[in-house]
Formats: structure tokens, sequence, C-alpha cells
């Protein structure tokens, strides 16, 4: 279809001023925050709401023109920017953005899918609650964006993902139809449940608009410990004992590498007067002040010979000082290079022995920086200095390691375009079977972000990597 003549039948939907066809209006959704991915959109389509959405959908469906869902565009996948062909309509939904009223009897508010994360917990705390999933990118992600990937973030070992917080959504099909699942009742056993189908499908089956979500307490004691560590062993141990705490809620770990080079380039200080190989960040919460039993059980493993120093922090200014050094890591990576990112979990018993062999998988071909989730088994391999040419092999190689061990090639951050020929990995011939059926009976045209997730699937191929 030309597409002048869908960016006037767009605009008579959204409005011309949100129909963006200038290149250097296009630029900021065709590449994604890492700077890796890039594509080319044939225009951005920025709708109000639901059913500016669904008439976009329509007529893209109508003109066969493939349609690439966009959040906050936080994605390490490439499952958000458009291929460099030039035929996808990026879809920004980050004009939705309403928040409803709290439900305080039942702990729920619903929002729309341009809700950024951070917004959320300022508008919900006010009535002492607040949602359970928080991550780094808390400023930049939006609700439709982590609900589209079943985000998992710092909070997963306490609350669960994305998924376990959500009790309904609104959603838009490829043919414009509206799905509104938003009642979010605890007990409804009425068929097949769509909401957790559309949890984590990053916009292969259809377009999230709204969604009710499931709020939690906002527990007013915290403490937060960073512990240094002489090997990986001892802090998979830690986090053992830290365990039978009902108040834990992350227990985040980071290298040695890691937090030299968060020092290097954020100029904080360095946290204890000794180098350790490995850091563990742990926070607990709750009504009461919780940080007597994290003591004790930082005592016993003490007493245990585990540890090495430790920083103990309960004013608010203190805990987000010493979260930085866990947070941070992520931008200081991005700001020495363009790393290769693979997010994956590795069962906690072969996990020191995965990052072990790390070096002799990748034979040179790169610089890893390691950190993540500890409780979940959750390793962020960031890698930098990978050559152009070399990207696929030390990509197969690492993902094709994390499968022998039984782990997944994809912990919280999705499938994407990036590793979607991968997916046998973690995937069986039947369950992907399935999926294709799923896909085909949701968006039979394949509109919907084409050649995200599964293999073989849609137009064009992967956004280019941007160096």
């Amino acid at each position: 279809m030309d597409t002048d003549r869908l960016a006037r039948q767009l605009s008579a939907v959204a409005g011309p001023a949100h129909v963006l066809t200038d290149p250097a209006l296009c630029a900021s959704y065709e590449t994604d925050f890492t700077g890796r991915y890039r594509g080319r959109a044939r225009l951005v389509v920025r709708p109000a709401d639901t059913a500016q959405v669904a008439e976009v959908l329509r007529l893209c469906r109508a003109a066969g023109v493939p349609v690439v869902p966009q959040g906050g565009n936080t994605g390490l996948v490439g499952a958000s920017v458009p291929t460099p062909d030039g035929d996808e309509v990026v879809l920004s939904l980050r004009r939705l953005d309403g928040v409803g009223e709290v439900d305080p009897a039942v702990g729920q508010v619903t929002v729309g899918a341009g809700v950024v994360l951070s917004g959320l917990h300022r508008h919900v705390a006010s009535y002492g609650l607040q949602f359970g999933v928080d991550l780094a990118a808390r400023d930049s992600a939006t609700l439709g964006g982590m609900i589209a990937t079943n985000a998992g973030g710092e909070r997963v070992v306490r609350y669960g993902t994305t998924r376990a917080n959500v009790t309904g959504l609104e959603a838009v099909l490829a043919d414009g139809t509206v799905l509104d699942r938003l009642a979010g009742l605890p007990k409804d056993n009425t068929g097949y449940d769509l909401t957790n189908l559309l949890i984590g499908s990053e916009g292969t089956l259809a377009v999230v608009t709204r969604a009710r979500l499931r709020l939690v307490p906002l527990l007013p004691e915290r403490v937060t410990v960073l512990v240094g560590l002489g090997s990986l062993e001892a802090a998979l141990g830690l986090v053992a004992r830290l365990r039978v705490l009902d108040s834990l809620e992350l227990a985040e770990f980071f290298m040695a590498e890691g937090l030299a080079l968060v020092l290097r380039t954020s100029g904080l200080p360095a946290p204890f007067r000794t180098s350790y190989p490995v850091y563990l960040l742990v926070e607990c919460a709750g009504r009461r002040d919780p940080a007597e039993e994290l003591a004790e059980v930082l005592h016993a493993a003490e007493q245990a010979g585990e540890l090495g120093e430790t920083a103990v922090a309960s004013a608010d200014a203190d805990r987000r000082r010493l979260a930085a050094y866990r947070e941070r890591h992520t931008e200081s990576v991005n700001a020495v290079g363009v790393p290769l990112k693979l997010d994956v979990t590795v069962p906690h018993g072969e996990l020191a022995g995965f990052v072990a062999d790390l070096p002799g998988v990748l034979a040179g071909r790169g610089r890893p920086y390691l950190f993540g989730h500890l409780a979940e088994g959750n390793l962020h391999v960031n890698l930098l200095e990978v050559a152009a040419e070399d990207e696929d092999a030390v990509t197969g190689a690492v993902l094709e390691r994390v499968a022998a061990v039984g782990g997944s090639i994809s912990a919280e951050h999705g499938v994407g375009r990036a590793k979607a020929r991968h997916l046998h990995l973690s995937r069986s011939e039947a369950e992907i079977a399935v999926m294709r059926s799923v896909k085909a009976a949701l968006d039979p045209g394949g509109v919907l972000n084409p050649g995200a997730v599964l293999p073989g699937e849609g137009t064009g191929g992967m956004p280019g990597p941007g160096r």
C-alpha cells in the first residue's frame, strides 16, 4: 500500500501530529535503548486510546502492512523496533497513559499500556500500596511493554514476575477486535485464560491497551545490605540461608569486573576497603524492622566463614546508594560500548560451573560482565568487544551451553527476533507447533510483530546492529 495513503488514513484516526514520517522524528522509535538494534519504520503512529488502536490495526491489516507495537522501547531482543526493510508501522502506545482510581478494598488499579512504572509507583504509594514488580528501567519502562515481555526485575523472589501481578487485560487483536478482561475477579474459571496467554507474547498475538494490576502493601520498614563474598558458591549459599526470611524482597549479585566498571564510569566510591570476587545486594522489608532477623542470618554466615565485609543501610538515601552499585551496571556497560546482551536462567546447582566455563565457551570472543537476580538464577550476560562476524556464533555457543545445563535462553526480556532461531533450545517441537497454531488463530495474516518469538515467521529478519 502507498505510504502516503496509509499515513492519511491513520492521520484521520490519531491526528496528523501523531503520524510521523519524517526520518528525524521517527529515529528514536527505530533504535532500541542499547543502540544494538536499529531498523526503519514505514511510519510511526501514536494513538490516544483503545478505539484508535483498534482502528489503526484494522487499517494496517486491510493494507497488509505489518505492525510493531512499542512501549518504552527498553527491550533487549529486537522485538520493539522495526526491521531495516522499512515495511512496518511502529505502533507507539505511550499516549495510553491513563491511571484509574485505586480500589483499596481489593488492592487493584487499572492503568493504560503507556503508564511508566515509576509513575505507577508514585500514584499508588499514597494509598499505602505498591506494585510488586520493580526494575532498574523504572523511569522509562511502560506497563504494556512489561506485560508483553512478562518482565521480572528485582523483587521476583517475593512477588513473582509481572504475570503474577496482573489480574486482567484489555487488548486488541490484529483485526481490530477488542478483548475486555478487566474485571480482575479473583475467581473466574470460565474457559481459557486469555489474560495469561497474552502476557509474555511480545506483541505477536494482540496489542495490550489497558491492564488491571494487583497491588501489595507498601511495607514501611526496610533494610538493605551489600555483602562482599569470596565466590559465587558462597553467594548462592547465602541466598539459601536468606530464603527462610519472609521479609526477603531481593537478592542481586554482581562481580568484581562489573563493579570496577561502575566505579570508573559513575564516579561512585568503592563500597569496601577490599575488592571481592562477588557481591550480593539484599533487601528485606516488613511492617516491623527486619534488620534484626537479617542480622541473625548474616551472623550465622559470618561464623561459618562465608562473608567478607558488609554495609548496612536503613535510611532511604543510604539504601539507594547501596542499590546504585547494582542498578548502574547497565548504563556503565552501555557507556563503554554496544553490548551483546544475553538474559538467561541457569539452575542454582549449575550456576557456578556455568560462570566458570563461560571463558572457554567464549574462546576469547568478547569481554563478559555478569550480574543479575541471583535468587532466581537469572544471569545477565553482557558481552563487550564481540566482533560483528562473531556475534551469531557467540550467541549460539552461550545459549547452547545454557540449554545443556537445563536453563532457559530467556529469563525475563523475551525471545524477540534476536533469539527466535534459538527457541528450540528451550521449547520442544510440539510446544513450538502449538505456539504457531495460536499465532495463526489470533493473527492469521501475520500482521503483529512478524519475526518475533517464532522462528521463520514474517518479513525482513533482524533489526540491524548499531555501532
